[in-house]
């Protein structure tokens, strides 16, 4: 009985554990329509929007914005970015949202070459546009 006991916590223990820390994946649209909870670390994924990139002079801080080309999503990052770090390029960056709804991130990924991009960025993308399309129609239907 005390095996079972303490197998039991054992698993239950590890399950805990692996849970909190996974990283889930989120698209600027999920983070943006408070899918997130403040705090929580994960992943988030999209192209940086063109002429969103700000870098302070006196330091490694930056700031620029992520989207799926549905919602956009401020990030906030110092350190050193990859060298395939720009504006129009995928990126998926790990960190938390704060209560302003700005990303922190603590670590930036870009894309290694023209032909790569993330799966989960692709298919956010692709659903983003999906998204995008189906309201298009609609609007369009309305008319």
């Amino acid at each position: 009985m005390f095996v079972a006991a303490g197998l039991s916590a054992t698993v239950g223990l590890t399950l805990f554990a692996l849970g909190q820390n996974m990283n889930m994946f989120y698209t600027p649209s999920q983070v943006a329509m408070g899918e997130v909870e403040t705090g929580r670390r994960f992943r988030i994924g999209g192209m940086v929007k063109e002429g969103s990139f700000i870098s302070e002079s006196d330091s490694l801080k930056v700031r620029f914005e992520t989207t799926d080309f549905v919602h956009a999503v401020p990030i906030e990052y110092e350190g050193i970015l990859p060298d395939l770090f720009r504006e129009g390029q995928g990126i998926v960056a790990e960190g938390s949202v704060d209560s302003r709804g700005v990303f922190s991130a603590s670590k930036v990924l870009a894309k290694h070459d023209e032909n790569y991009m993330s799966q989960e960025v692709k298919a956010a993308l692709d659903a983003a546009d999906a998204v995008k399309s189906n309201t298009s129609l609609q609007n369009i239907s309305e008319r």
